[in-house]
């Protein structure tokens, strides 16, 4: 069987290549979001939240490490090699897709819908993403859904340029429009 991996410029959207080494993790990923969000996310994600190889303090204090992942596995200093954080952002990935579907019915989503509403679930929380007007508008099929990303762009009670491209990003994914 043939598996793919899907490589990512800043000129093209898919390159696919075939993958030596199938990740079962990534299959997974794909059966919950399908392949094209699953793209998405692998490449947004890590773009928005940054590549920090030794654990440190987030901008409101939270020890990150790799492509954002936090928990009580992660020790501030610690480093992380590229096969490290690659597999952490998997499993991160999958984590907040479950939390998703866990309250809004992504059948009935767009795949950019879907792809925007796990980045913003990996950035504030499944417990904020269930409560925000945002998955409230999901889940009665709101057409304006989209536009509730822009409100989240303070973190620690300041707005932050890096939270504001982000959201700007992540609605333009939701509206269909792709990241500008």
């Amino acid at each position: 069987m043939l598996r793919w991996v899907f490589l990512f410029e800043s000129t093209s959207m898919i390159d696919a290549k075939p993958d030596p080494k199938p990740q079962p993790s990534k299959a997974r990923l794909v059966g919950l979001v399908g392949a094209l969000c699953a793209s998405v996310l692998i490449y947004c994600v890590p773009n928005f939240e940054g590549d920090v190889k030794v654990a440190a303090p987030d901008p409101v204090g939270i020890t990150t490490a790799c492509h954002g992942h936090t928990g009580a596995d992660v020790q501030l200093g610690r480093r992380y090699t590229d096969a490290e954080c690659q597999k952490l952002l998997v499993q991160d990935l999958i984590s907040h897709a479950e939390g998703v579907k866990r309250c809004v019915d992504i059948t009935a989503l767009t795949q950019g819908q879907t792809a925007a509403a796990v980045s913003f679930t990996f950035n504030v929380g499944v417990g904020a993403f269930c409560k925000s007007t945002f998955a409230k508008k999901l889940r009665a099929h709101d057409p304006h859904a989209c536009a509730e990303l822009s409100k989240w762009t303070k973190a620690g009670g300041k707005e932050l340029p890096g939270l504001v491209k982000r959201r700007a990003a992540e609605r333009a994914i939701c509206e269909g429009r792709g990241a500008t």
